[in-house]
């Protein structure tokens, strides 16, 4: 019978209480500091290796990244870019639609006239001159002396024309005169331009009662324009004593500084009564 307590037994016995002795502490938490401590240096290690191979990979991607981002930034910013002028296109031939068809209403309200619609090309507003520059000419039918106005009312009259374009001398000019009528006073008079653009009101009988925001119609007196076609409204009258007037100041309806189309009153004869006039 073999000796149980042989050295070679013992030294085994001994062993595997160490084992599973290092297992039960081991598995009560017990060697952890120990782990730590013989595997801290590995993980380090592992640690460091892991950023220096991120770092070295980001060192050569990264330029092409960037270089990717800087191209489809550019191509985004210069479709921004075209997108925002369709945008404004469109919002231009929306504003431009509206004032054709307002103008449309307008020729629809007034039937007794023909009329030639013009798009406004160029203006001249200075202290000297009043006029704008319209894409209608003597090819279109227009012709001198016909009146110009839009759906707000009164803009002037051609004073010159071309083959494919005219010139409108606005009612603001120094040099143009208007007959007109107060519809509430029931009263006539006459508006004049001025060099700074500003219009008078003048032959308004002394007994006359005008207020002030009163209607100035054309009164058609004179041969030059329709009658009934709106100027603007009275701002304010003087009488002076021993005039034989009241003189006063106009607001025109029409803004003449964003005009974009007028209409032209093609059918109506303008007479020239000068040699009648003593």
């Amino acid at each position: 019978m073999r000796n149980l307590f042989s050295p070679k037994n013992i030294r085994n016995l001994v062993i595997v209480t160490i084992v599973l002795g290092l297992i039960v502490m081991a598995l009560s938490g017990y060697l952890t500091p120990v782990f730590s401590f013989i595997f801290s240096p590995t993980i380090s290690t592992q640690s460091w290796l892991s950023e220096r191979y991120v770092a070295f990979r980001d060192f050569f991607t990264s330029p092409r990244d960037m270089a990717t981002l800087r191209a489809q930034n550019q191509a985004l910013e210069l479709e921004v870019a075209q997108l925002q002028t369709e945008i404004v296109t469109l919002q231009e031939n929306l504003s431009q639609a509206e004032i054709l068809y307002t103008l449309l209403d307008f020729a629809r309200a007034h039937p007794e006239h023909e009329y030639i619609a013009s798009t406004v090309i160029g203006r001249e507003i200075s202290p000297y001159l009043q006029y704008i520059i319209i894409d209608k000419g003597s090819n279109h039918g227009v012709r001198y002396g016909m009146p110009v106005v839009t759906q707000e009312g009164l803009v002037g009259r051609i004073d010159a024309v071309i083959a494919n374009a005219s010139r409108v001398k606005l009612i603001t000019d120094a040099s143009m005169k208007v007959n007109v009528r107060l519809k509430a006073a029931n009263v006539e008079g006459q508006i004049n331009g001025s060099i700074t653009g500003e219009i008078s009101l003048g032959l308004i009988p002394q007994d006359a009662d005008v207020q002030i925001g009163e209607v100035l119609l054309t009164s058609g007196l004179g041969g030059t324009y329709p009658a009934n076609l709106f100027v603007g409204q009275v701002l304010s009258m003087q009488s002076k004593q021993n005039a034989l007037f009241q003189t006063g100041s106009v607001q025109a309806v029409v803004d003449f500084h964003s005009l974009s189309a007028v209409l032209v009153i093609s059918n109506f004869n303008v007479i020239d009564i000068t040699p009648l006039t003593p």
